[in-house]
């Protein structure tokens, strides 16, 4: 039951992210129906769809799948890698159209599009330059506009650009500059908080400069602590999750509620994923988790029922 007024405009959801999930397929990850049965188990009744493999992806089963558990599909994820120039555009065109494909068919209109990581995820080997030149910037913006528009005008999906740690838009400035080049009719931003507070940025300003642009979000919290030993041992962020970087919403950072008051704020339907980073994880570690990460959310005012 909520203790604070009520978020309208605030639709909360989970992803298998929270149940340790990064791939398709891994037998370190907790079976998909199992995340189906406990994601509706800890209160929650909408679920982003994962990598592309780990969920059904064939639209009458999946809404099976779905429907038996009181659920709905907000959206799905894909990786993409701009900067790189016109293969990659294309490579992206090719996947972003088979998911979007399945997300009409589930009534679902959010495409989360990922940057590429610069540096190994487990290792933090550098795998390519850390910064962009002014070419690939461009590269970039005027690709994830062409992708934007082409998912837009062929089945009306839009693109939510996600900042993630250790890629070229993961500080504030860098995704001040994303937003810069890329067109406001094609491109939105997903406003992950715990990418952003993870790389030290700011939700809360983020949210005043460029509030015509949020279109989506993910609910993170990182652990200071953590993150400290994170800067100082320059861990990679696989290590930083196993080290235990993500926290509970009411351990970690931003501080959340004053976070959804500005979300709220700004008068826009905005559906709210919980992304709680746990890979790899024990199978009987995210339910318990996740119930009262739904709870907390509840108390602030999101009602994961709608």
């Amino acid at each position: 039951m909520s203790t604070n007024p009520p978020l309208l405009n605030l639709h909360l959801g989970t992803a298998p992210d929270s149940w340790g999930v990064w791939f398709p397929d891994d037998p370190a990850q907790i079976p998909w129906h199992r995340f189906l049965d406990e994601a509706a188990a800890a209160g929650y009744s909408a679920v982003e769809l994962g990598p592309w493999g780990y969920l059904p992806t064939h639209a009458e089963r999946l809404r099976d799948e779905l429907g038996s558990r009181g659920l709905t599909l907000t959206g799905a994820t894909a990786g993409t890698a701009l900067h790189r120039g016109a293969d990659a555009l294309g490579d992206a065109l090719d996947e972003c159209r088979r998911i979007a494909a399945l997300l009409v068919e589930m009534d679902a209109p959010y495409l989360v599009t990922l940057p590429a990581m610069y540096s190994d995820l487990y290792t933090g080997e550098l795998l390519e330059p850390a910064e962009l030149t002014a070419e690939q910037w461009t590269l970039l913006g005027q690709g994830h506009s062409e992708l934007g528009r082409v998912l837009l005008d062929e089945s009306g999906v839009k693109q939510m650009f996600h900042p993630h740690a250790d890629t070229h838009v993961d500080t504030e400035d860098r995704v001040d500059r994303f937003i810069e080049v890329t067109d406001p009719t094609t491109v939105w931003l997903c406003l992950d908080t715990g990418h952003i507070a993870y790389a030290g940025g700011d939700n809360r300003a983020i949210v005043a400069k460029h509030s015509a642009r949020i279109g989506y979000v993910h609910l993170k919290s990182i652990d200071p602590v953590v993150l400290k030993r994170v800067r100082e041992e320059n861990l990679p962020f696989a290590q930083a999750v196993q080290a235990g970087a993500m926290v509970e919403p009411d351990l970690g950072e931003p501080s959340m509620p004053e976070l959804l008051r500005d979300l709220d704020a700004l008068s826009v339907p905005l559906t709210a994923i919980v992304e709680h980073d746990l890979y790899p994880v024990a199978v009987d570690v995210p339910l318990p988790i996740a119930t009262r990460t739904c709870a907390y959310y509840a108390a602030q005012g999101l009602h994961p029922g709608r």
